[in-house]
């Protein structure tokens, strides 16, 4: 690829990217190269969409995790009501693909803040910690920066089962049942919390002592209890028919059906039917692998059709990371830590294609002329979120999503040179992968996308730079590139910098309205690059 920033050497004011701009708040990122330090709020938020595991190509998670904590607990002193509320609303709103680094959060206001920041975080638990297992993480957590003693403590948690109607509390029990070593018998005996009727009382004697009245008969469908009695039933009595009569009467789930049952064609068929739309996509693999997806089933239109449902997945508040795994998983024909293979259906492989665009729901393209670069470096062949995503093919996926609604797009990839590539969004993830992956080395130059435009005479209205922020290989920094740019072209062009890790650097100038710093992608992405691009 050609380097393009030596093209930059005639003119004045030009500054290494070893080098920070003079006059500016510049400080080194991880590889010595210089960017700009975002705010510690925008880290937090960072942090808590994205989280820290598997750290970055240069900065070990250990490493991250220690930093964010650090900003995270300065936060917290400062204003401990407003971390809980940012924690509240990026954990409701489904920003993140996954809850553990707001669990982390809020375990850590709940433990560390003051009286008031530790009261308010654990009123919010509920919100939070919206399932059993998020229960469990907490409480994880929360032993790490308070331990668990203290009558607000008991009282949450006595909260958390008490404030569900009795059915939800026992679904809980029964889908969620332990997790991080803790099971609900030993929350339960830990927080001793008062049973606000009967019926609650009946649950948590039989969370904690387990089934000691008379061996269960079969439910009634309208019987208290019901999918208690059929579960305990359906574990004294393991046969598929029993299973698909507890599953398809009382609505059992794939957890609380025994696992030796788990195997059968017919047990699957009757879990399919109500299977909400996030289990049924972590499960395609094991329902191929027990022959339920074959090829012109009725099983395989009924997952064809849910994955080309737009209301059905914009409800399921499925993020979009969360069908990239799938696609890539289930693609692969064998399990992500190599349990089991199966038979892929292209059908589906395609039906998941089409969902990951259509959980963004409708992006307004731009109309603008819009160039988007994808960094290649070595940097971005590290983890993205807990996935077995890289950075790097998450930023492909990202661009295929802008580039599918704009009419005039060109995208290109970047390490220390730059090349257009040929992909479209009519392409397959994988197809369009070629390109980006397998490939990530050498040094990050992230002036390369405006240089590059400058010496072609390209018209650009907006750049999309998808990276980690780990630049130090160019002769001049991106905002001094895009400043030459712009004196060039008498273009406002903008430019928009999506982070891939949750490390507190950005290209981004925070003091030029004319660049936006995005951290992630989430189904709301998309639509917020593309009006800050309109925005006059």
């Amino acid at each position: 690829m050609t380097n393009y920033s030596d093209h930059f050497r005639r003119y004045e004011g030009r500054t290494s990217q070893r080098e920070p701009i003079p006059g500016s708040a510049q400080v080194a990122n991880n590889e010595g190269g210089y960017v700009f330090e975002i705010s510690p709020w925008e880290q937090l938020q960072r942090f808590l969409i994205l989280g820290s595991l598997g750290g970055t190509y240069y900065v070990s998670e250990k490493d991250l995790t220690v930093e964010n904590a650090g900003v995270i607990l300065d936060l917290i002193r400062e204003d401990g009501k407003q971390v809980v509320d940012l924690v509240v609303e990026i954990s409701q709103e489904g920003r993140a693909s996954s809850n553990d680094p707001a669990l982390f959060v809020l375990a850590m206001c709940a433990g560390l803040g003051d009286r008031a920041t530790r009261q308010y975080a654990l009123r919010n638990l509920g919100k939070v910690a919206r399932i059993g297992t998020h229960l469990f993480h907490f409480i994880k957590y929360a032993k790490c920066f308070r331990g668990l003693s203290g009558r607000a403590f008991r009282t949450a948690i006595s909260h958390w089962y008490n404030d569900k109607e009795p059915i939800q509390a026992a679904y809980q029990m029964l889908k969620y049942q332990s997790r991080d070593g803790w099971s609900h018998r030993d929350v339960l005996r830990m927080v001793h919390p008062k049973p606000k009727n009967e019926e609650v009382d009946i649950l948590f004697d039989w969370a904690i002592n387990g089934w000691h009245w008379e061996a269960p008969s079969y439910p009634t469908a309208d019987r208290t209890m019901s999918q208690i009695v059929a579960f305990e039933f359906l574990k004294r009595y393991p046969t598929p028919y029993t299973a698909i009569r507890a599953i398809l009467d009382h609505r059992l789930t794939r957890e609380m059906i025994p696992s030796e049952l788990l195997k059968n064609r017919e047990v699957w068929d009757a879990l399919l039917r109500r299977m909400p739309m996030g289990a049924m996509v972590r499960n395609l693999g094991n329902m191929s692998k027990c022959g339920l997806l074959e090829s012109m089933s009725s099983a395989e239109e009924t997952v064809v059709s849910r994955l080309h449902d737009e209301e059905r997945i914009r409800r399921s508040r499925l993020h979009p990371l969360s069908l990239l795994v799938a696609q890539k998983t289930y693609e692969s024909g064998s399990g992500y830590r190599g349990k089991g293979n199966w038979d892929v259906s292209a059908r589906v492989v395609d039906a998941l294609n089409d969902a990951f665009y259509l959980a963004f729901g409708n992006v307004e393209p731009t109309g603008k002329r819009i160039m988007i670069a994808l960094d290649v470096s070595g940097s971005m062949g590290a983890e993205f979120g807990k996935s077995p995503l890289t950075c790097c093919e998450a930023a492909t996926a990202l661009s295929l999503v802008t580039a599918s609604v704009e009419k005039s797009y060109l995208i290109t990839r970047f390490n220390a040179g730059i090349q257009p590539i040929p992909i479209s969004p009519r392409q397959r993830l994988t197809d369009a992968l070629r390109y980006t992956t397998d490939i990530n080395y050498g040094g990050t130059d992230c002036s390369l996308p405006m240089t590059w435009a400058l010496e072609k005479r390209g018209m650009i209205d907006a750049f999309i730079v998808i990276t980690d922020s780990e630049t130090y290989a160019g002769k001049i920094h991106p905002v001094e590139a895009l400043r030459r740019y712009r004196q060039w072209s008498g273009l406002a062009a903008k430019l928009v910098v999506v982070g891939m890790t949750s490390t507190n650097f950005s290209i981004a100038d925070p003091n030029d309205r004319g660049m936006l710093d995005v951290v992630g992608f989430d189904t709301s992405t998309p639509n917020l690059i593309s009006e800050f691009i309109r925005m006059g």
